[in-house]
């Protein structure tokens, strides 16, 4: 199947990073959120990265310019009918993307490939609300997507062999390494991530180690570029201890137990960068 339009359901930081790609790729591109201020928003962090790379002499501001006018916005999901592929980006919630998806596959085309960047959610299960569940797969980007090379592509056990070619060929097109996946909670890298961030947790919670000096061993000891608490506030503190519940939720065993500070955190508002405050902080 050939790709030309795509509907991106999420104007955030995954929408918004994703769109930026395909659009500086060469595709058409619908972004998709709930109001015009959320939209708004996401043409705005995208206008600003693009800059970067601009600035950074990356790109010119002609392929700028070119990448802004392929994205179009709305808050009307119907206006994603044409659209070739339509990813939802939109909050990690098992129940919000089964509704989505509904309406997704009321509003496209039969023959359109719905893709999910969830992190952790059962594909299976949000294929089996469409009528064309061979088209459900998954499509994890990575943050910051305009950055990080990999994109997890998750099998729901429905996904036919086209629909993966098809998703697979457009992966590499992106400028992303894909790498196959099966339809199992956490995928690859959230199931290794998001329990070692937890088990840093638990080294500050049981005051081991002060947080600096914890990411400090991290990125010393094991050559990681960013230590687990800093990456917990980049990805979010909340979305952390949220994939630390389903792990423990489907797979039913204690090493996946969530650390007790980090319930806190979410409790407090310290969300991680996104609300100023985290293991770091980022108010200065």
């Amino acid at each position: 199947m050939q790709i030309s339009n795509i509907g991106i359901v999420g104007a955030g930081t995954m929408g918004s990073g994703i769109s930026q790609v395909a659009a500086l790729t060469g595709y058409d591109i619908v972004m998709q959120d709930v109001s015009d201020e959320v939209t708004s928003r996401g043409l705005i962090t995208i206008d600003k990265s693009l800059q970067r790379l601009v600035d950074r002499e990356k790109i010119t501001a002609e392929a700028k310019d070119a990448a802004i006018r392929k994205i179009s916005t709305t808050t009307d999901l119907s206006d994603l009918a044409d659209c070739d592929l339509v990813i939802e980006a939109a909050t990690e919630n098992m129940d919000l993307k089964l509704d989505l998806f509904e309406e997704i596959d009321k509003v496209s085309r039969p023959e359109t490939i719905i893709a999910s960047n969830t992190s952790s959610l059962s594909l299976t299960k949000l294929a089996s609300v469409s009528n064309r569940p061979d088209k459900v797969i998954g499509m994890h980007f990575f943050n910051p997507v305009p950055m990080m090379a990999l994109v997890e592509i998750i099998r729901a056990l429905q996904t036919s062999d086209d629909t993966f070619t098809t998703v697979d060929e457009l992966t590499r097109e992106l400028g992303k390494t894909p790498v196959s996946v099966k339809d199992s909670p956490g995928f690859v890298v959230n199931r290794m991530l998001v329990p070692m961030i937890n088990e840093a947790v638990f080294i500050l919670y049981e005051g081991i180690a002060s947080a600096d000096e914890i990411d400090a061993a991290m990125k010393l000891g094991a050559g990681h570029p960013m230590g687990p608490l800093a990456l917990a506030d980049m990805i979010g503190i909340d979305v952390c201890l949220y994939v630390m519940n389903i792990l423990l939720g489907e797979f039913g065993d204690s090493k996946f137990r969530p650390c007790p500070l980090l319930k806190q955190m979410v409790d407090a508002g310290y969300l991680g960068r996104k609300s100023g405050k985290g293991f770091f902080d980022y108010g200065q």
